[in-house]
């Protein structure tokens, strides 16, 4: 969802320039979320600069010179290049998408890693990630203290429902800090529910059914796993609410149905 967001907001401030004409002019300042359509440049160099999610499309190169260039999802589509040199540069052929090369010169590319995966937000994302595993420490301590006493069914629905609201609350959320905050929250709530079922499959099954018992839950957390993934990437791209939705509402439906299964406080193990 971060990731989501961060591509919508970078999205919506693109800059177009359509048929600019730019002569004899130094580009010696890094160009960045831009398209260019049908752009003529004549004579002119790009010198030790940044490319970041530049295109060029239907634009004509002639007498240019790049050099010192580092682009990162930058690509020239359907463009004409005439005389134009290439100079240490990480332009690769890949990055020119049907486009005419007539007497361009390419010395001494850049060699490595041709994927451009490189973004300066991406931090961000190993933070998220840090904070919500962060956040599963205070989840397990309570729910150790509180197995006992509460019990494993109410532990188990309780969390499933509180992460089902984290979830809802999601709805009225549109900026990063507060989906972060949520996330952290639904990470320290739900990995209670995962222990209260893993101490209720424990205590439910007998020990020549014990481990089948936890495979058969673990293959179904799995499969569920991949189910939920496909279907929030399949649907966030097109709206937030969908995949929230079918989260709450499943969460819903496992928490209410966890608070029928039997309790096993106290029972003996066979």
């Amino acid at each position: 969802m971060i990731k989501h967001l961060q591509y919508m907001e970078y999205e919506s401030k693109v800059k177009v320039f359509h048929k600019e004409r730019v002569e004899n002019f130094r580009f010696n300042f890094s160009l960045e979320n831009q398209i260019h359509k049908e752009g003529e440049y004549i004579n002119d160099k790009f010198i030790s600069i940044e490319m970041k999610s530049v295109r060029f499309e239907s634009s004509l190169f002639e007498d240019c010179r790049f050099e010192e260039i580092k682009s990162t999802d930058t690509v020239f589509e359907n463009c004409t290049i005439r005389s134009t040199v290439f100079y240490n540069t990480d332009l690769w052929a890949e990055k020119f998408i049907d486009c005419k090369m007539q007497n361009t010169t390419f010395e001494l590319n850049k060699f490595g890693c041709h994927l451009d995966t490189v973004e300066e937000n991406d931090v961000l994302i190993y933070l998220v990630s840090f904070l919500g595993s962060l956040a599963v420490l205070p989840g397990n301590i309570i729910s150790a203290l509180f197995m006992e006493k509460i019990g494993r069914v109410k532990i188990i629905g309780g969390s499933m429902l509180i992460s089902a609201g984290c979830t809802f609350f999601l709805f009225l959320s549109f900026s990063q800090s507060a989906i972060i905050a949520l996330q952290c929250l639904f990470c320290g709530v739900s990995v209670a529910a995962w222990n209260g079922i893993e101490v209720v499959t424990v205590e439910l099954y007998p020990t020549s059914k014990r481990a089948t018992a936890f495979g058969v839950l673990n293959a179904l957390c799995k499969l569920a796993a991949v189910l939920g993934s496909s279907i929030f990437t399949s649907f966030v791209g097109i709206s937030k609410f969908i995949p929230i939705l079918l989260s709450f509402t499943a969460l819903v439906c496992g928490g209410l149905v966890a608070l029928k299964l039997p309790d096993t406080r106290g029972k003996i193990l066979q």
